[in-house]
């Protein structure tokens, strides 16, 4: 991996860049026209298939950031695209006792990305974070690196390092 790829950078490249990591920018082409529409989740599972296959790279190091609540607090929650949140291992991760995803605006409004390219970094504030305990299992996995169609690719252990993550179970 390498510094950051030719294009305007975002938030998340900036945090990945001023950190000084071993990280790359690769730009998977996506427009704003294929994201999904406010409240449709069920769409990105395919997108990030979509993703790992244009990037040539294993669906399971491809990693999507989703924002839930854990007992009302808002929480980052990073999994691989193969699979979905379990909102009761993020809960329980937290050591809340109800996790519930978050609507598509409230996402936005907290992040101050849009949905379909939220990153784990570079967020408007910190928010608590659990990254899904498969991660660890690779050398680098990619994240959104804040545009829809850009994704990020760095070791899971910067991830976890640059965003403060507990690291735990919370995908099935």
């Amino acid at each position: 991996m390498g510094a950051m790829a030719k294009g305007r950078g975002t938030r998340a490249t900036d945090v990945a860049r001023s950190a000084h990591i071993d990280h790359e920018v690769i730009d998977v082409g996506r427009s704003d026209a294929g994201a999904p529409a406010s409240g449709a989740r069920s769409d990105e599972r395919g997108y990030g298939l979509q993703v790992a296959e244009q990037m040539g790279v294993e669906p399971a190091r491809v990693f999507k950031t989703l924002i839930a609540a854990v007992d009302g607090r808002p929480t980052v929650a990073i999994v691989p695209v193969t699979g979905s949140l379990d909102l009761k291992a993020l809960a329980h991760a937290c050591g809340g006792r109800k996790a519930t995803m978050t609507e598509p605006a409230d996402a936005e409004r907290l992040t101050g990305y849009v949905v379909g390219g939220i990153s784990p970094l570079g967020q408007k504030r910190a928010l608590p974070t659990v990254l899904d305990a498969t991660a660890p299992e690779h050398d680098v996995i990619y994240v959104s690196a804040g545009r829809r169609g850009l994704e990020l690719a760095l070791a899971p252990a910067d991830l976890v390092r640059l965003t403060d993550a507990t690291v735990a179970p919370v995908s099935r």
